[in-house]
């Protein structure tokens, strides 16, 4: 698919522009055929050029600058039709696009979103208290999104969507497809190790290089937030909540996690059957392979693959998934969901060869 004349290009604006997923977004915009990164808001660094938080992307920026929130109601104002992908803070990003689509409704704009915050997951205010022990901040706006993995939706193409956390991505691709197709008992054990561009730019003692390098630790076992989150996106994609008990590791690495699903089967196979009836679940994913092999995560480090491996002894199971938590978690999965909701390829902008060595 060639690029689109600038011209012709649909602005992508971006919320909560300096944390690595913001960055990730707008590499990801800056390379597609048809999306153009039109603004980078970041109230605390409006004004300074986006390169000084980016230099690895200086080449695509041509010299812009970190925007503020009404520069962006001065774009709703002007374009009939915007896409807005928030990778602001949980908990800010809310009302943030609660303003945004407030200024859109107001100006008869067209405003498609995409938040990679928590702020969306979950369909009540109550799921949400229950986790987050706090109210919602735009608990009006719930109701108006659809929650799910791109591969995993089966309706109408929404025009607001929270995209799912990377742990809950990777642990989602694997647990879907079995409650699906009846093939494994709905409680899973989930074992998953990230890298630690997953705790953002924010330093502390647990993420600082010297503790993570050569180094596992899990942290908030059977206690981790994403675990009721993958019960309740399960559920939406399943109809079946299943039990899910999550322990997360912090890795030495920088970006990618690699998890590890415990079940037991529900009726006789051999990883063969179950390998293909997951195939068969993705027949239509571009972007999801599934073998008997397990795979490596330099695999798709870079990239918006991801890759599935099923192993089998017994009525044991175990299903490896192995994921970029910035791209496949986050930015590939949003613009992932804009080219479905523009009517693009789905693979549009999302075809780059991963990084083989890091």
């Amino acid at each position: 698919m060639s690029a689109a004349p600038a011209t012709d290009r649909i602005p992508v604006a971006i919320l909560g522009g300096s944390g690595y997923v913001a960055g990730e977004v707008l590499r990801l915009v800056a390379q597609h055929p048809v999306f153009a990164p039109a603004m980078v808001v970041s109230e605390s660094h409006a004004g300074e050029p986006v390169a000084a938080a980016f230099p690895h992307l200086a080449c695509a920026l041509d010299g812009e600058r970190f925007a503020a929130f009404t520069d962006l109601e001065a774009l709703l104002e002007r374009s009939g039709r915007v896409a807005l992908v928030s990778a602001a803070p949980h908990g800010a990003s809310a009302p943030a696009i609660d303003r945004a689509l407030a200024v859109a409704e107001a100006r008869g704009a067209a405003l498609e979103v995409v938040d990679l915050s928590a702020d969306f997951r979950f369909a009540s205010p109550e799921e949400y208290r229950a986790v987050y022990g706090r109210e919602h901040p735009a608990p009006a706006r719930l109701a108006g999104f659809a929650r799910a993995v791109p591969e995993q939706w089966r309706g109408e193409v929404p025009r607001r969507v929270a995209h799912p956390g990377c742990f809950s991505t990777a642990a989602l691709l694997a647990i879907v497809p079995l409650v699906a197709r009846a093939l494994a008992h709905p409680r899973f054990a989930v074992t998953a190790i990230t890298g630690s561009t997953g705790a953002g730019r924010g330093l502390t003692e647990r993420t600082h290089h010297p503790a993570r390098r050569s180094n596992l630790a899990a942290y908030s076992p059977l206690a981790h937030r994403h675990a009721p989150e993958i019960r309740a996106l399960a559920r939406a994609a399943t109809g079946v909540a299943p039990e899910v008990d999550f322990v997360p590791v912090a890795g030495p690495h920088a970006r990618g996690i690699y998890a590890v699903v415990h079940a037991r089967l529900a009726r006789a196979a051999d990883a063969g059957a179950v390998t293909g009836a997951l195939t068969d679940f993705y027949r239509d994913s571009p972007f999801v392979g599934v073998s008997e092999a397990p795979p490596d995560l330099t695999e798709v480090v870079g990239t918006n693959r991801a890759r599935v491996g099923v192993a089998v002894a017994g009525d044991a199971l175990a299903v490896t998934v192995a994921i970029d938590n910035l791209v496949k978690g986050a930015a590939g999965g949003a613009v992932q969901w804009l080219n479905r909701m523009f009517e693009l390829p789905e693979r549009a902008g999302l075809d780059a060869p991963g990084l083989g060595w890091i």
